[in-house]
C-alpha cells in the first residue's frame, strides 16, 4: 500500500493505517462514495431529498457544519480534526483556517471525506488510530477539534482514565492561547427524559441510567466534563449548547445568553430511531430556563477549552437557497454591551445582508411620528455584515402567552388591537414588512421596537394581511395558542374564506421562495423520521381511566405527535359500535392520526368527508396509514396491540385547505381479543407479504367508492 496518495487537492497519509476498517456505518458508506464523487455539493440537497434516508441526510447536509461556522479563526489558523469521517466538518474547517490536519479510523470515510472536499488543497488526511498517529503530529495547533468524538475516548486511548488521558494527549498539540473545541450530547439532555434513546447505544435512558464498563461511547453531564477538564489542569473553559442538538444544529445558545420564553421547539426530530413522547419538551424547557436550569438539561454541548469568545448566540438561518443563507449573533463588543450582527453565509446572500440598510430607511420613513420604533442598522463593510442594537424588553409574542396562560384574553385582545392601530400608521407608504409578525416585536412599556425586517419590500401590504399573517405563525408555533379563535379578528378586518385561502397560498409560496423550492428540513423528517410513540397511560388521569372504547385525535404540525396536541372527541360509539365525529383540523396540520380504541380491533372506515365533499371522489387522495396494524379490505384494517392508530397525511394530497378546515369520519370499530386479532393478521393472504406496499398499508388512499353493500351488510350482522 501506498503510504500517502492525493485526491484531487487532499492528501490521504495511510502511514498508520492497520489495513482494517475499525468503525463503518455499513453499506451506505459505498453509496457515499458514488454520491460524492459523481456529484457537486450544490447537489447535496437534491439528493438529500430523493434519497430520504437518514445517514444520507446526516453526512451530506451542510447544516453539519454549522458546529463549528460559528467560531472565529483567524484565517491563517493550523487546524487538527480528530475523527473527521465523511467530511461534513473539514470542508468548512478548510474555508475557514490556513491549514487542516484530520484523523480518522476509516478508510473508506477518508476517501469520501477527500472525494468530497478535493477542492481543499490544504487539508491532510491521516488514516488510523490516533494514538499511533499522534506521534507525528506537530505540537502548535492553534485549534483542535473533536466533533462527536470524545465519547469514543475509550475506543481511540484504551486505557484506564482513558478521557483524562485524551485531553493531555491533546493539550501537548495546541500552541499556547489555542483552544480545544469538544461538541458532545448531554447525558441528562431532556430528550431522553422525554422518550429518546440514547444516540449511541439505542436503548432507552441508558445514559441516565449509567453506562457499562463495556459502553462503546460513553457521554457525560455537564459537571462530568468539568471534573474531567479540572483533573487535566484546564480550567479555562466556556460551555456553549447547541440546539436542537449538535448533529444538525439550528442555534446555540451560552451561559451569557440562555434561550427566550417559547424559542425552544424543533424538539421531536427523531431521524434515526423510533421514540417515545412522554411530555412536552418545549414547555419542560421553558420553565427550566425560567429556573435558570438550562445548562444541566441541554441535548449537547459544545466546550470552548482555552480563551473564550466574544459571541454569546448564533442562529443559522441556512435551509434555504443561497440568495438568503445568513446566520445570526448576538455578541459582546468592546464597551461590554450586547449587538446582534447579521452574516451572509455565501457570496450570493451579501446582496440580501446588506440591502437591510435600505429596509431599515424605508421603515424609519414609513413610521416616523407612529408608534413603531426600528432598530437601527449599520453595514461594517470590513466585517461583511450588518450590525443591530440589541433592544432590551419582551416580545410580543411572549406578552401574549402570559394572557393565554393567566387566561386573560381580554388583555390578548386588548394588545391585538394595539398592534392593529400601530399597523395602520401611513399604511399606503409603500414600504412593508411582510414578516412583521409578535416575535419580531420588542416591547418595553409604551415603545415597541420592529428588531428584525428581513423581508421588507418596497410596496402596500395591506394591514389586514399582516394582522392575519402574524396570527397564522404565531398560532402554528404552539397549540396552545389555539385558545384565542381568530375568526372575530377576521370577521372585523373583513377577511372571508376566501381571502384566507389567497393568504394561505401566498404563504406557501413565499416559504417555497425562500428555500429554493427545497423541502425543509421539517419535511424532510417528514419523509425519513421514524415513528413517535406517545403511550396511551400518559392519557389516563388517576381519577378518571380512558374506556377500551375511547377515541383520541392528534395533530402532527410538523413536529411530532405530542399529548398536548390532541383531543378527546365528545362524540361516542352508538349502540352499533359506529362513531361519527366532526374533526376541526388547521391549515398547518400535516398528519391526524386516528386512535380509534385503547384495545385490539377491526376497523372500518364507513364514510369520510372532507370539508362537506365526500372522499369518494378520487381526485381528493389522502394517503392512509393503519400504523401499527394491517389492511384486511378496501376500508378495513386490524390491530392487534392496545394502541391502534390511523394516521391521514395531508400533505400533498390536493385537497382544498382552508384556515378551519372540517374531517367528517363515519368508522366502525369491533373491539376483539388480542389472541383473535393475532388470528386474523395469521390468515391475511400470504400474497400480502410478499408485496411490500401492500404489507406496509402506506399506498393505501381513502379516494374510492366505499361500497353501499358492504355497508349493508354490517347492519345486517348487527340485527
Amino acid at each position: 500500500m501506498q503510504e500517502q496518495i492525493k485526491i484531487g487537492n487532499v492528501t490521504l497519509n495511510f502511514k498508520h493505517y492497520s489495513g482494517v476498517d475499525l468503525y463503518s456505518d455499513g453499506s451506505v458508506e459505498n453509496d457515499l462514495l458514488e454520491i460524492v464523487k459523481k456529484y457537486g455539493k450544490e447537489e447535496y440537497p437534491r439528493i438529500i431529498e430523493e434519497k430520504a434516508s437518514w445517514p444520507i441526510l446526516y453526512h451530506l447536509s451542510d447544516q453539519r457544519a454549522n458546529i463549528v461556522e460559528w467560531i472565529p479563526m483567524d484565517p491563517n489558523a493550523k487546524v487538527l480534526e480528530v475523527g473527521s469521517g465523511c467530511g461534513a466538518i473539514t470542508g468548512m474547517l478548510s474555508k475557514k483556517a490556513g491549514s487542516v490536519v484530520a484523523c480518522d479510523l476509516s478508510r473508506r470515510r477518508s476517501e469520501i471525506n477527500a472525494n468530497r472536499n478535493k477542492e481543499c488543497g490544504n487539508v491532510t488526511i491521516h488514516v488510523g488510530n490516533f494514538r499511533d498517529v499522534e506521534p507525528d503530529l506537530d505540537r502548535d495547533f492553534d485549534y483542535i477539534f473533536l466533533i462527536g468524538v470524545f465519547e469514543y475516548g475509550q475506543g481511540y486511548i484504551g486505557t484506564d482514565n482513558p478521557y483524562e488521558k485524551f485531553l493531555r494527549m491533546l493539550n501537548r498539540h495546541l500552541k499556547k492561547g489555542g483552544r480545544i473545541v469538544i461538541a458532545i450530547e448531554n447525558r441528562l439532555g431532556l430528550k431522553y427524559f422525554a422518550g429518546c434513546s440514547e444516540d449511541h447505544l439505542g436503548t432507552y435512558f441508558k445514559g441516565i441510567e449509567g453506562y457499562t464498563s463495556d459502553s462503546v461511547a460513553k457521554t457525560f453531564t455537564r459537571n462530568g466534563l468539568i471534573n474531567i477538564f479540572k483533573k487535566c489542569g484546564m480550567n479555562d473553559y466556556h460551555f456553549y449548547y447547541p440546539y436542537p442538538d449538535y448533529k444538525l444544529m439550528t442555534m446555540i445558545h451560552s451561559d451569557s445568553y440562555f434561550p427566550k420564553f417559547g424559542e425552544l421547539q424543533d424538539n421531536v426530530r427523531n431521524f434515526d430511531r423510533d421514540r417515545l413522547v412522554l411530555f412536552n419538551e418545549k414547555h419542560a424547557y421553558e420553565d427550566l430556563v425560567k429556573d435558570g436550569m438550562y445548562p444541566d438539561f441541554a441535548n449537547s454541548f459544545e466546550v470552548i477549552l482555552g480563551p473564550g469568545f466574544d459571541t454569546i448566540y448564533s442562529k443559522y438561518s441556512n435551509d434555504r437557497v443561497d440568495e438568503f443563507k445568513i446566520r445570526t449573533d448576538i455578541a459582546i463588543d468592546r464597551a461590554g454591551r450586547k449587538i446582534i450582527k447579521k452574516f451572509p453565509l455565501t457570496e450570493a446572500a451579501k446582496e440580501h445582508v446588506f440591502g437591510l440598510r435600505d429596509a431599515y430607511l424605508g421603515l424609519q420613513e414609513k413610521f416616523r411620528g407612529g408608534d413603531f420604533e426600528i432598530n437601527d442598522c449599520q453595514i461594517n463593510e470590513q466585517e461583511g455584515c450588518a450590525i443591530f442594537s440589541f433592544v432590551n424588553g419582551v416580545p410580543l409574542a411572549s406578552l401574549l402567552d402570559q394572557c393565554i396562560d393567566r387566561d386573560d384574553m381580554e388583555a390578548f385582545n386588548a394588545l391585538i388591537s394595539e398592534y392593529e392601530k400601530r399597523l395602520h400608521y401611513k399604511e399606503d407608504y409603500p414600504v412593508s414588512d411582510y414578516d412583521l409578525i409578535f416575535s419580531n416585536i420588542m416591547v418595553n412599556g409604551p415603545i415597541w421596537t420592529i428588531i428584525d425586517y428581513e423581508w421588507t419590500y418596497g410596496k402596500c401590504i395591506p394591514p389586514k394581511e399582516q394582522v392575519w399573517r402574524s396570527l397564522y405563525c404565531y398560532r402554528l408555533e404552539d397549540r396552545k395558542r389555539e385558545k384565542f379563535d381568530p375568526k372575530p379578528v377576521y370577521e372585523r378586518l373583513g377577511l372571508t374564506e376566501k381571502d384566507i385561502q389567497v393568504l394561505l397560498d401566498e404563504e406557501y409560496a413565499f416559504q417555497k421562495y425562500v428555500t429554493g423550492n427545497r423541502k425543509s428540513l421539517v419535511e424532510i423528517w417528514k419523509d425519513i423520521g421514524r415513528k413517535v410513540i406517545v403511550p396511551k397511560e400518559l392519557a389516563k388521569t388517576a381519577d378518571a381511566a380512558r374506556p377500551a372504547d375511547c377515541v383520541q385525535v392528534y395533530f402532527d404540525e410538523g413536529t411530532g405527535y405530542s399529548e398536548d396536541d390532541s383531543i378527546f372527541p365528545e362524540e361516542q360509539y352508538d349502540d352499533n359500535n359506529i362513531i361519527e365525529v366532526d374533526i376541526l383540523v388547521d391549515a398547518h396540520c400535516k398528519v391526524l392520526r386516528f386512535d380509534p380504541a385503547f384495545a385490539p380491533c377491526i376497523v372500518t372506515i364507513l364514510d369520510a368527508e372532507w370539508n362537506g365533499v365526500s372522499m369518494d371522489d378520487s381526485a381528493t387522495d389522502i394517503t392512509l396509514r393503519p400504523v401499527n396494524g394491517e389492511w384486511i379490505s378496501d376500508d378495513s384494517f386490524v390491530f392487534n396491540t392496545d394502541d391502534p392508530n390511523i394516521e391521514f397525511d395531508l400533505t400533498g394530497s390536493g385537497l382544498s385547505i382552508k384556515e378551519r378546515n372540517s374531517l367528517k369520519l363515519r368508522i366502525l370499530t369491533t373491539l376483539v381479543p388480542k389472541n383473535a386479532a393475532d388470528a386474523i393478521l395469521n390468515s391475511i393472504d400470504t400474497r400480502q407479504t410478499a408485496e411490500p406496499e401492500e404489507k406496509l398499508g402506506i399506498i393505501k388512499k381513502i379516494g374510492r367508492k366505499i361500497s353501499q353493500k358492504r355497508e349493508e351488510r354490517y347492519y345486517k350482522d348487527e340485527e
